[in-house]
């Protein structure tokens, strides 16, 4: 666990993951988002993107996975979270999650990150900024 104390402008932790269709239809299961292109190939092909693509809140959902479980980590408070869905997420992309700490507020023990999830091409899928509230000592 880390606190504010412990943490500096400029500390960072990613998470990598390969979005399978298991992961899609879970995520459409649990969220309730049947949206097809998510989930329904057929439809997908006529689609802008020319097949399915991932939910843009499960990539988004990789960024929690870094500040709950890595910075700050265990303990942590989500308060807010800025999204920008730059390009789709296709099934088989090998997506990671990188949150970089770019301001820290002591007095109200909050941190705001920068968060980004970048393709195996390096391309940005997602950019945005959260705000967090570290855990205490």
């Amino acid at each position: 666990m880390r606190t504010i104390d412990t943490i500096q402008v400029g500390d960072s932790a990613s998470f990598t993951k390969t979005v399978t269709e298991s992961d899609i239809i879970l995520y459409a299961g649990i969220s309730g988002d049947f949206n097809p292109a998510h989930i329904d190939a057929e439809h997908a092909k006529n689609s802008m993107f020319g097949q399915r693509i991932a939910h843009g809140m499960l990539s988004a959902g990789f960024i929690s996975n870094v500040l709950g479980n890595q910075l700050p980590g265990p303990g942590t408070i989500y308060l807010g979270q800025e999204l920008k869905f730059v390009k789709p997420v296709f099934i088989g992309d090998t997506v990671t999650a990188t949150v970089t700490v770019k301001e820290r507020i002591e007095e109200k023990n909050r941190l705001k990150l920068d968060t980004t999830v970048m393709n195996q091409r390096d391309e940005v899928v997602i950019s945005g900024t959260a705000t967090v509230m570290p855990p205490k000592a």
